[in-house]
């Protein structure tokens, strides 16, 4: 099977569309086929995400540290659960078991997940597309700046390139599953 990576939130945040936008990456990723690989939680926008791929017959494996999983904030019904001793452990890990990320609203954590990603593809550590979506606008202002690191010379055009983003969860799959290595999808 098939796994894309999904980098979310802890928490739902304020806007209740955000629950609704993990609801329908969750049966996206179902109607294709794809597998789920998170951060193991089973709280916030995660939790949501990977409660809906498994109500729909999917498969989710998550990937936690330790000091998470002791906290009891593991998802006890997931398909896989990998326990790790360290952050940087967990996103290696989801990195091997993915074909592809993508991001929704999230905090520090969310984020630096998602640039750590790009990052490794723009170093060619991986040929796997990065997504983010971008809903209700939640990443305009991230997306302005990196906007504006290219106009600055610290980004290249090429490697602004590198980060997919639409507005849906279903056209941001869309874009994700279009650019997976011929030989994963």
């Amino acid at each position: 099977m098939r796994y894309i990576c999904v980098f979310c939130g802890s928490s739902i945040g304020n806007n209740p569309e955000f629950t609704n936008m993990a609801q329908r990456l969750g049966h996206a990723l179902v109607q294709q086929r794809m597998g789920l690989v998170y951060g193991g939680g089973n709280i916030g926008l995660m939790g949501i995400l990977a409660s809906t791929v498994l109500k729909e017959g999917g498969t989710v494996i998550g990937v936690i540290p330790k000091h998470l999983a002791e906290k009891e904030l593991l998802h006890q019904e997931l398909t896989a659960t990998h326990i790790v001793n360290t952050m940087h452990e967990r996103k290696t890990l989801m990195a091997d078991l993915s074909a592809g990320f993508i991001t929704l609203p999230g905090g520090f954590g969310t984020l630096e997940e998602c640039c750590e990603m790009v990052t490794w593809a723009q170093l060619k550590l991986h040929h796997k597309p990065c997504g983010l979506l971008n809903c209700f606008g939640f990443f305009d202002g991230l997306l302005k700046f990196f906007d504006h690191q290219v106009q600055e010379g610290f980004l290249i055009p090429a490697n602004r390139a590198l980060l997919l983003e639409a507005t849906t969860p279903e056209d941001l799959l869309t874009l994700v599953l279009d650019r997976l290595e011929p030989d994963v999808r």
